[in-house]
């Protein structure tokens, strides 16, 4: 072969080599980018120098560091994680080097550069082994799972507490009822607000969700934190309270939410006064959520039928503004 075909074969290797490198780039910035954009990132892990060889550049920027900031290494990784989390991730990871799982997953938090938190979810198997059969390097994803959490945050709110005001629903009351009766003495308070429907007939609905908001709150600070707050409705509102009506707690609380309700609102388009009528009744051994709850609402009529604006604890008036 003569020294001129040989050159020139040699030169077309070197052109033909710098066409693949080209393409492996251009794939590589095209896998990156389809990553980046599904919020996926790509690893691997060499297990004997702990080194992470990261695809694309989601894994850093999803805890906030810029690129090239944070290194990619098993330690680095470790350090993020979430304390809470950090023994049930690190086992998860190690069962399944030593055989004990088939593959690594575990969902789990990390810790942000400016310690806002990531939900993620690590899958991940052993692709290579020594020839006496160690794992030497594992392959897996990191998908960022905040958003999907957060929507199933929302999702348990909705489902627990009323949309308007934030406090317990129906459902929640129900539950938390069940759990309290286990647990002791357990008496219930109906609150019906007095004189609510001129408030939305004189300035109206959105001023009527003023005054519940606003009386959520006061009811929130009016009661102790043992005591569950909801809204079932309307302007109809239960609390649970875990003392039996003889209790001193019982009327303390009751005249502070009674005060809370007939202090006036101050709304963005005027003023508004409401009352309220609170009857409160003490939990029978065989009693479910709705047997309760009747019973403290025959109480909150006594006070209806006297004037309004008053605390009935059982049968009996112990407070009348």
């Amino acid at each position: 072969m003569s020294e001129e075909i040989l050159r020139q074969q040699i030169q077309n290797l070197k052109k033909h080599n710098a066409r693949l490198k080209r393409i492996a780039h251009d794939s590589r910035n095209k896998l990156s980018a389809t990553l980046d954009g599904t919020g996926l990132c790509l690893w691997q892990l060499d297990i004997s120098s702990g080194k992470l060889v990261i695809f694309n550049r989601r894994w850093g920027s999803m805890l906030g560091y810029r690129p090239k900031e944070l290194s990619a290494h098993f330690d680095v990784w470790r350090d993020h994680l979430h304390p809470e989390d950090k023994e049930m991730v690190l086992a998860a990871f190690y069962n399944h080097l030593e055989g004990k799982a088939p593959w690594y997953e575990a969902l789990h938090r990390m810790q942000a550069k400016n310690g806002t938190i990531t939900w993620v979810l690590d899958r991940g198997r052993v692709t290579e082994w020594s020839d006496d059969g160690k794992p030497l390097k594992v392959t897996g994803t990191h998908i960022d799972m905040t958003k999907e959490k957060q929507y199933e945050e929302q999702l348990a709110k909705l489902a627990n507490h009323d949309p308007l005001t934030g406090l317990a629903n129906r459902h929640s009351l129900h539950a938390q009822f069940d759990l309290l009766k286990k647990l002791g003495p357990l008496s219930v308070a109906f609150i019906d607000l007095d004189d609510f429907k001129n408030v939305n007939d004189t300035l109206g609905h959105r001023s009527g969700d003023e005054v519940l908001l606003q009386l959520s709150q006061r009811l929130s600070e009016a009661c102790p934190p043992e005591v569950t707050i909801g809204r079932i409705g309307g302007d109809e509102f239960i609390l649970l309270m875990p003392w039996t009506l003889e209790s001193a707690a019982i009327q303390t609380t009751a005249q502070r939410c009674l005060d809370a309700a007939i202090t006036p609102f101050e709304l963005s388009n005027g003023s508004a006064t409401v009352g309220a009528s609170i009857g409160i009744n003490e939990s029978w051994a065989n009693d479910n959520f709705a047997d309760a709850v009747i019973r403290a609402d025959e109480s909150m009529y006594l006070i209806k039928r006297t004037g309004k604006n008053g605390v009935v604890l059982g049968a009996r008036v112990v407070s009348q503004a």
